[in-house]
């Protein structure tokens, strides 16, 4: 009885600390908002920021670069940031998902997150990267990619804000690996009847 006591304890334990290390992850949202940059102007009574100047913001496990951002905080505390990149670069954005070692990495002319809703836009030239670790596991790009870090869904659209001398046409790319099976999952059985064996003691071609 003892045995099994500490073995339910051992396994409501371990439960908690797996919930406790997805729910770290999912209140980036409530987790301050550090920034660095060059310059910054601040307006207390419309609660908003503007940073200027190789600008790095970090929100629990998110990360935004850009040359300037925009800052915007609402009644509740939920805070609104959009990145500009600076005329020929990429602003930048990482973010860890809930409960897995997964990471989403975007870049884009303009990056908009909304901590509220927990998405995030990449725009002009988007690319989104999801890593395994740190290896690489899908890419997409597109004039305009859409990511809602609650869900794991994102949707990607072409168009002339994505033509480049590369991708004249502007066309969604993707590259998409397939995913592990689930450990335990079941096997699905076999299609048909299944073939019966019978025991033979000679080798060789049956008689007919």
């Amino acid at each position: 009885m003892k045995r099994l006591s500490l073995s339910l304890l051992l396994i409501a334990v371990l439960a908690l600390a797996g919930a406790l290390s997805a729910a770290a992850e999912t209140a980036d949202r409530d987790k301050p908002m550090n920034a660095e940059a060059d310059a910054l102007r601040y307006d207390d009574l419309k609660q908003s920021s503007v940073f200027t100047g190789n600008v790095v913001i970090t929100k629990g496990t998110t990360i935004i670069r850009g040359e300037r951002v925009d800052v915007n905080q609402d009644p509740e505390g939920y805070q609104q940031a959009v990145a500009i990149a600076a005329p020929g670069k990429l602003a930048f954005y990482r973010k860890k998902r809930d409960g897995v070692d997964e990471y989403i990495e975007g870049e884009g002319e303009r990056i908009e997150y909304d901590s509220r809703a927990d998405n995030v836009k990449f725009i002009g030239r988007a690319v989104m990267r999801r890593f395994k670790g740190a290896t690489l596991s899908d890419e997409t790009t597109g004039g305009l990619i859409t990511y809602n870090n609650v869900t794991d869904v994102f949707t990607v659209d072409g168009g002339a804000q994505n033509r480049t001398a590369a991708n004249p046409s502007g066309r969604v790319r993707a590259m998409l690996s397939p995913r592990a099976a689930v450990p335990g999952a079941a096997v699905p059985p076999p299609a048909g009847p299944v073939p019966s064996l019978r025991p033979s003691t000679t080798l060789g071609a049956p008689a007919n």
